[in-house]
């Protein structure tokens, strides 16, 4: 099996964003959502990609954004991939000359192969947990053997992963990436290097 790529998200700082590169992480994800504590604007965002060395693929993540909105965002932004993490339709999602992945949150009895099939153009699925009401973010875990093998997309697996259950969770799902956030915090939004390096260790001895 191929190494399992990873993503930090919710990075708000520079620091945190060269800490995430320097531990080893193929992404970091900025949070372009004004309700989410670790939101950005655009002048953090600005700052924090110039701020990162090469081969760190910068995501946007956005919750049912207008188009104009993402798009004045993008003029401005120089972001890699786009994450829709709210109920954006299929179309919704395109025509942003950027590869996107599309976040599912999970419950029992869901069909994730047929979001897999309705979100054909997505370049991967984050499978999240299900909280009503919140669309991301939870620190909470949901139950890996709701997810089928061989889904027909990468599968980028998040929600309530540290260091602790990360490695027991890549032995599960067997996914294409991880994505965390809270599990490598301080405080909301605020990283903590040390966190960082062990949750980037444990998915390597995976």
């Amino acid at each position: 099996m191929s190494a399992v790529r990873s993503k930090i998200c919710g990075i708000t700082r520079i620091e945190d964003a060269l800490a995430a590169a320097e531990a080893g992480a193929d992404a970091i994800g900025l949070v372009f959502y004004a309700r989410s504590p670790r939101a950005v604007n655009v002048q953090q965002a600005r700052a924090i990609i110039a701020a990162l060395p090469p081969f760190v693929t910068t995501v946007g993540l956005f919750v049912n954004a207008s188009r104009c909105e993402l798009n004045e965002i993008l003029d401005a932004v120089p972001l890699d991939l786009l994450q829709f993490h709210g109920d954006e339709t299929p179309a919704d999602c395109d025509g942003y000359h950027r590869p996107w992945i599309k976040a599912l949150r999970v419950r029992p009895g869901d069909d994730l192969e047929a979001g897999c099939q309705q979100y054909a153009k997505a370049s991967g699925i984050l499978l999240d947990t299900f909280v009503a009401g919140v669309p991301g973010g939870t620190g909470e875990a949901f139950d890996w053997s709701l997810i089928p093998e061989h889904l027909s997309k990468p599968i980028i697996l998040a929600g309530g992963l540290s260091a602790d259950n990360v490695g027991a969770a890549i032995a599960q799902v067997r996914p294409y990436a991880v994505d965390v956030s809270g599990g490598v915090e301080q405080a909301k939004g605020i990283k903590d290097p040390a966190r960082i390096e062990a949750f980037m260790r444990a998915v390597r001895q995976a």
